[in-house]
């Protein structure tokens, strides 16, 4: 069995207004985002075997980050081709990877990531919020085995979830000044 985790990157900044796309930076909000999501996937003691990233600075911070949080120190890679990919390219990237990965984060962006994640499942998504994460399970022994609408979404989770209700697990992980 498969698992693939696609991780929408945190909210970016706007602080500078003639950054190019690219070079965005993460906001205060994207920031607490991350450690919200990040102690939710902590709590369910989820960690990646691979972690792939768009190398988009957001995407990057987004993955640093969120390994921090869930104390992963394994390996990432950093992908420019994971920026602004038709979402087909997306899919072949992750047919790519090993038979030893049973559970893969690829963290990048919408649409694509949105598009990708209703491709592979009967489930449909009607939006893919900023630091949503979509967890699909395959019962295939290798990612060349991934085909369309052959996953199962075992949660869609984002931070507006936690918004008005935070349970007391992750709200006990939290700097005090976020809650």
């Amino acid at each position: 069995m498969k698992k693939l985790y696609l991780i929408r990157s945190a909210k970016a900044g706007w602080d500078e207004p003639g950054l190019a796309d690219f070079e965005r930076g993460l906001s205060s909000r994207g920031l607490k985002n991350i450690r919200t999501i990040g102690a939710y996937l902590r709590l369910r003691g989820i960690r990646p075997d691979l972690l792939l990233s768009s190398c988009a600075l957001r995407a990057q911070q987004t993955c640093d980050l969120l390994a921090e949080e869930i104390e992963y120190s394994g390996t990432k890679h950093y992908l420019r081709e994971l920026y602004l990919t038709p979402p087909d390219r997306i899919r072949e990237i992750i047919t790519a990877q090993e038979s030893e990965v049973e559970k893969l984060f690829v963290v990048g962006h919408s649409p694509q990531l949105h598009e990708v994640a209703n491709s592979l499942m009967n489930e449909h998504l009607s939006r893919f919020p900023t630091m949503g994460i979509v967890a699909i399970d395959f019962e295939i022994d290798s990612w060349a085995e991934l085909n369309e609408k052959s996953g199962q979404m075992d949660f869609f989770i984002y931070p507006k979830q936690f918004e008005y209700y935070m349970p007391a697990q992750i709200r006990a992980q939290l700097p005090r000044e976020e809650l």
